[in-house]
């Protein structure tokens, strides 16, 4: 845990204070290139340059085209809301296609060591394809390269490994999206000038480092004024993030203004503290979580924006996009992927597929999602 580290930034503000705490990305931050979206609508965007198809193969995969195939579905851990509506969405795309049989098992734990056994021993028991959402995108590459070369189909979703690890990726919204809606609803409700807090899972989880390097980029650009405070790890761990979150109200009193919540588990846990906290009002709770997590929070007056994609539709892309794969009409230098009911889905950044925008959950369109 970095906190004796977040702990050597307190105090540092963005922009509004030396040069060096600019330069220095907060606490969870990767080291890969930013690209932050404009400050407002009207303003163009910088378009990253296009890559190349950069995925791995599979080799001597079997001909499976148009024919049964069965997946198995590792997520990073089992028995949480979020991922229990991806995998709600894997079953209502194999039920739509007809021709699949998806099965979601993994660890209870958000742990790469167990998520890796759980791959390997799927990969020994035999299934034609493996969607998998990385613990760590380093660790998990080599079990998933060892499917690749027993031709075993891979496709991540939600968090990504290593490109040359899987074939193609579904991104659930560009990680300069998510931050700049993070960001924006967190200056709205605390205020330019206000400090903030982050709760995480583990600074190397790495759509969580993704964004958080993309809202530092983005609040340099568009909100400077804001400060921030340091960065907590919590796993995703309901107990750990409740008690992180109460630890960052203590300890920094008035000063907090608001705090970040980047899991499903960090951002109702983080709402409960402030509830607990009898600071509902004073310090705003914006972040990434599933709609029913947040209904007491949102409908309390709490928590006013909550910051998400739709689950349920990122396991059905997954499970279209993986159908696309073995059949052949998703290959390398394809700018889009027929998704079913969602559509046609647009390639992006070499194998990546994009589900959509973020979607905002408020007071007045909460009660109309159920998951």
């Amino acid at each position: 845990m970095k906190l004796a580290l977040a702990a050597t930034f307190l105090g540092a503000t963005l922009l509004a204070g030396a040069a060096s705490a600019a330069d220095k990305r907060w606490d969870g931050a990767d080291d890969l290139p930013v690209n932050p979206l404009a400050c407002s609508a009207g303003e163009a965007n910088a378009a990253p340059a296009a890559k190349p198809y950069d995925g791995g193969r599979p080799t001597n995969a079997a001909d499976k085209a148009g024919k049964p195939i069965t997946l198995v579905d590792v997520p990073k851990l089992i028995g949480i809301g979020y991922f229990n509506a991806t995998s709600k969405g894997m079953q209502d795309a194999a039920k739509a296609l007809g021709n699949v049989t998806v099965k979601t098992d993994g660890p209870t734990e958000a742990k790469i060591d167990e998520q890796i056994k759980f791959i390997d021993n799927y990969i020994t028991s035999g299934v034609d394809g493996i969607l998998f959402a990385a613990n760590d995108p380093v660790a998990i590459a080599p079990v998933l390269k060892k499917a690749l070369s027993k031709g075993i189909h891979v496709v991540g979703y939600d968090a990504n490994a290593t490109p040359d690890a899987r074939e193609w990726f579904v991104n659930q919204a560009e990680f300069n999206g998510i931050a700049k809606a993070m960001v924006d609803s967190m200056a709205k409700e605390a205020g330019e000038d206000k400090s903030f807090a982050i709760v995480t899972s583990t600074f190397t989880t790495p759509n969580q480092a993704r964004w958080i390097a993309e809202m530092w980029a983005y609040a340099q650009k568009c909100h400077p004024k804001l400060k921030w405070l340091e960065t907590v790890e919590a796993q995703e761990d309901n107990n750990l993030s409740f008690n992180q979150a109460t630890t960052l109200i203590n300890k920094h009193g008035d000063k907090l203004a608001g705090l970040f919540g980047m899991t499903s588990v960090a951002t109702p846990a983080s709402a409960e503290a402030v509830t607990k906290a009898k600071l509902c009002g004073k310090v705003a709770v914006v972040g990434l979580a599933t709609p029913n997590a947040m209904k007491p929070y949102v409908n309390a007056d709490c928590v006013k924006s909550v910051v998400l994609w739709n689950p349920v539709d990122l396991g059905y892309a997954a499970t279209y996009v993986m159908r696309a794969v073995v059949d052949g009409s998703l290959k390398a230098g394809a700018t889009s992927v027929d998704a079913g009911k969602l559509g046609k889905l647009n390639v992006v950044n070499g194998s990546e597929i994009l589900l959509g925008s973020p979607f905002i959950f408020t007071k007045q369109n909460i009660k109309d999602f159920d998951f």
